[in-house]
């Protein structure tokens, strides 16, 4: 099949039902966009921005990557950071990854998975840098759920010590970095609780992280206990 006819369909009605409810949508769409918000996600197509907030197009604008990464070598990620920061001014940057990643899954199984592998290694660092905050104390569900958790704080710090952003606030630049994560069991945002929106925020990142993961696995450990 060489045509997708059922996608233009859906496109057709999808842009007919906005225009019924809102005649002028997309024509003042047009004009411009002014997102307050950059949205760096995972690829899964289960994780869409725009709906998950609630959002309209136009509202947000959009990173997306197998889980969330935010590589310092990475000049398309960073492109985009830079795009959202100088050039669109927004005034927040969400970090979303999300519980049931296949590319953490596949992080922590010891698997060949080709080609994916190398970009994988970056979250095989974070769980062998915190290793001992996993082994013997939680069962694997619990240990893939943190080490998602900690994936988003991992990346938060990585977005905060970008030149981009580290400029942005010496320049006076109102800009918050925030780490959430969503339930794809329930559709459930849940916010991670760091938000770093200066330099001097940003060299307390480490208290965060250790206060983040005392809270987080005495949870898991209760949770797993109950059950």
């Amino acid at each position: 099949m060489r045509k997708l006819e059922s996608l233009f369909v859906n496109n057709k009605n999808w842009a007919k039902t906005i225009t019924d409810s809102e005649p002028d949508f997309f024509k003042n769409l047009s004009k411009q966009q002014a997102p307050q918000y950059l949205w760096i996600g995972c690829s899964d197509s289960r994780v869409p921005a725009n709906e998950i907030v609630g959002l309209a197009p136009g509202e947000v604008f959009v990173h997306r990557n197998i889980a969330n990464l935010v590589i310092h070598t990475d000049l398309n990620c960073l492109s985009v950071i830079q795009f959202a920061v100088e050039i669109l001014k927004i005034k927040h940057i969400i970090v979303c990854g999300h519980y049931g990643c296949g590319g953490v899954r596949a992080a922590l199984d010891n698997n060949n998975h080709g080609l994916i592998d190398n970009w994988l290694q970056h979250i095989k660092d974070i769980y062998r840098y915190y290793k001992n905050d996993f082994d013997g104390n939680l069962p694997s569900t619990e240990k893939y759920n943190l080490l998602c958790e900690l994936n988003v704080i991992e990346q938060v710090t990585n977005v905060c010590h970008t030149t981009i952003v580290q400029n942005a606030w010496k320049e006076g630049h109102e800009l918050t970095v925030h780490g959430w994560i969503y339930d794809i069991g329930d559709g459930i945002l849940n916010d991670l609780e760091i938000s770093i929106s200066g330099l001097e925020e940003t060299d307390q990142i480490q208290n965060i992280v250790k206060d983040f993961l005392e809270k987080s696995v005495s949870l898991k450990k209760s949770k797993t206990q109950q059950n």
